[in-house]
């Protein structure tokens, strides 16, 4: 990044409220803190010292403050220190989200611990296999996963409850480690095994790029109903906690739980993933408006593709707060669209936040520069990617990272995702997106949602099969489904085969799993 482009990120930050420019002494504390801490553990200690008394977080046990957030976080770091293990070894936690999940993410960066975060849905021997490759020493994790854990060599020690680790241990901080011993995210797995993606160095402008284009209430509530063990979760919950804001976890997702939360906190902001707004709307205009949902401002939706029918559901019923983000893994945030532009552009993931940069390449890495040509999306932005733990790396080309998509940029310079690389149907030497399918029958009065695989097909290579779910008054008739694409878009883009379902395969974050759909004779 460019000296100018640090400055007005810094200046952004100031501008949310993040950093206070204006108070020197406190910015560079925070700046030793990050450096020797890490992100989380570090924005805990300093909202304790700035905001002891404000809630930091609410669960199904109650309120913690910030001070009790604190100091809760140091008694488990001593107890992690004394298991013994080597600085910066790898210790796991498999939970959902409530306050055990929290005070492991700030005590393991105290205690200069590295810490894996597992996701919620892996099958034992995943389990094994992950913990065995990423070379975790101990577990930490929730008694319901006692069965996932249980696939572990006998070695690996195990703990069901923080509270054992915390108790009788004292409430002073640890000395500050040298250098963070960072964390591990997974990748979602929606191909496979799920892989490492470190982070042992997080810039302290991360929180710009996350909060440059959405609305973050400052000292206000936020419902996090996206898992803290994905990056959604943890890159919202991180710059909430920059904002010493009041984070509501839910240990499950519960539509109706949600509207509940907001209201009753006051909430400014949900963050969530796609197929949560869909069960939303799903609870339907009587439900929905028992609970007042005005104090919502901004709902940071991402770790899946966003129909743009949905968008405007949910918009029509919650009011212009819908901010669309894009992004991975790997490369953070990569482009935010908000509410004007998703109505303006339906189907837009918008542009890109300060420091971050968007470009379009061919299959044979030449540059695109124009309006409406789709090519793969690559992101160079200010929090780099360090590799997948296997030692693999996602193509770079000019400094630009390889996303994975394709797209294109309209006339007015937003982006716009048209497909995954890898899920690319060739039917009869014609190339088609499923997602363009998808997002056309979504659109439909009388589908909840879609999903557009290829199967064998012994003329054309392969075909298209489009499983639907349908609203409870649909006709549930094939043929009109085919009839309706075919009227809209090019014949080789028309579903051969349509099947009504209850529901689609999704895994812990939300993400469709195209894998799990069948593919034999129907």
């Amino acid at each position: 990044m460019s000296v100018a482009e640090n400055l007005h990120a810094v200046l952004r930050m100031h501008q949310i409220g993040i950093v206070d420019l204006l108070r020197p002494d406190r910015l560079l504390s925070a700046a030793v803190r990050n450096a020797r801490l890490g992100p989380q553990a570090a924005l805990i200690r300093k909202a304790a010292a700035e905001h002891p008394d404000a809630p930091a977080l609410t669960d199904e046990w109650g309120t913690l403050t910030y001070r009790q957030l604190d100091e809760r976080s140091n008694a488990l770091a001593h107890g992690l220190r004394d298991l013994g293990l080597p600085d910066k070894s790898v210790i796991g936690v498999l939970a959902r989200d409530h306050r055990g999940l929290v005070l492991t993410i700030s005590a393991a960066a105290r205690a200069g611990l590295r810490l894996a975060l597992m996701n919620t849905g892996l099958a034992p021997q995943q389990f094994a296999e992950v913990v065995a490759r990423e070379r975790v020493r101990a577990v930490i994790h929730d008694s319901e996963f006692a069965g996932v854990v249980a696939a572990l060599p006998a070695e690996v020690p195990r703990f069901s409850d923080v509270a054992e680790l915390i108790a009788g241990r004292p409430v002073t901080p640890l000395p500050l480690p040298a250098r963070p011993a960072g964390f591990i995210i997974l990748t979602s797995g929606t191909t496979g095994l799920p892989k490492g993606a470190p982070r042992t160095r997080v810039s302290p402008l991360a929180s710009a790029v996350i909060a440059d284009r959405v609305p973050f209430p400052r000292r206000g509530a936020l419902v996090i109903a996206s898992p803290l063990f994905h990056s959604t979760g943890l890159g919202a919950w991180t710059v909430g906690l920059a904002l010493a804001d009041h984070a509501v976890l839910l240990r499950r997702f519960d539509a109706e739980a949600v509207l509940r939360s907001i209201a009753g906190h006051r909430a400014a902001m949900l963050v969530a993933v796609p197929t949560m707004l869909v069960r939303i709307l799903a609870l339907g205009p009587e439900v929905i408006s028992r609970y007042d949902t005005s104090s919502l401002r901004a709902v940071f939706v991402a770790g899946a593709p966003l129909a743009p029918e949905l968008t405007n559901r949910f918009q029509d019923t919650f009011g212009e707060v819908v901010y669309n983000v894009y992004g991975s893994t790997e490369v953070a945030v990569a482009s935010v669209a908000q509410p004007a532009e998703s109505r303006r552009a339906p189907g837009t993931v918008g542009r890109p936040p300060v420091t971050v940069h968007v470009a379009l390449y061919d299959d044979d890495g030449a540059r695109i520069t124009r309006a409406y040509v789709t090519g793969r999306v690559f992101v160079r932005t200010g929090i780099p990617f360090e590799g997948y733990t296997d030692g693999r790396h996602k193509q770079v080309i000019d400094g630009f990272m390889a996303t994975g998509d394709r797209g294109h940029v309209d006339g007015a310079g937003l982006l716009h995702i048209d497909g995954r690389d890898d899920d690319m149907i060739v039917s009869g030497g014609e190339k088609v997106y499923p997602l363009e399918v998808e997002n056309l029958l979504a659109d439909r009065d009388d589908v909840v949602e879609a999903a557009v695989i290829g199967v064998e097909d012994p003329e054309f290579g392969r075909r298209l099969r489009a499983f639907v779910v349908p609203t409870a008054d649909s006709a549930r008739d094939p043929q009109e489904i085919r009839d309706y694409v075919k009227a809209l878009l090019a014949r080789y883009k028309v579903p051969r085969d349509v099947l009504f379902v209850d529901e689609l395969p999704r895994n812990a974050t939300g993400k469709l799993l195209r894998r799990d759909l069948p593919t034999g004779p129907v």
